[in-house]
C-alpha cells in the first residue's frame, strides 16, 4: 500500500522561501507520477504542481509559475515544492499525490498525502 507523508510546512512571512517534502513508501517511487496540491480556507483544491516519474516533464500552475518549483529525487523516494517570494495567498494546506498515470496526476490522483499546513503573514 502507498504511503505519503509530507513535511515542512510552517509560519513564514511574505516573501519568504519555504520546502515542503513528500515520502513515498510501499511501492516503487519512480513508477509514480507526483503532485502537489493546496486547499485554501472556505476554497476547493487545486493543483499547484507535478511532476513525472522520472522528472523530465513537470506541470505548475499559472498562479504560482515562477515562483514554485517541482522536483523530486528518486534515490530518496521524495518530491518537492520549493516554494519562493510566498504571498499571503498562498496560505493553504498543502498535499502531496500519487499516481501511476501521468494523465491523472493532475486531474484525479489515486493516493495522497495528509498534508501539511503553510501560512504566510503580510
Amino acid at each position: 500500500q502507498v504511503q505519503l507523508v509530507e513535511s515542512g510546512g510552517g509560519l513564514v512571512q511574505a516573501g519568504a522561501s519555504l520546502r515542503l517534502s513528500c515520502a513515498l513508501s510501499g511501492r516503487t517511487f519512480r513508477a509514480y507520477a507526483m503532485g502537489w496540491f493546496r486547499q485554501a480556507p472556505g476554497k476547493e483544491r487545486e493543483i499547484v504542481a507535478a511532476i513525472s516519474y522520472s522528472g523530465d516533464r513537470t506541470y505548475t500552475d499559472s498562479a504560482v509559475k515562477g515562483r514554485f518549483t517541482v522536483s523530486r529525487d528518486n534515490a530518496k523516494n521524495t518530491v518537492y515544492l520549493q516554494m519562493s517570494s510566498l504571498k499571503p495567498e498562498d496560505t493553504a494546506v498543502y498535499y502531496c499525490a500519487a499516481d501511476p498515470v501521468w494523465s491523472r496526476i493532475i486531474t484525479a490522483p489515486g493516493v495522497w498525502g495528509r498534508g501539511t499546513h503553510v501560512t504566510v503573514s503580510s
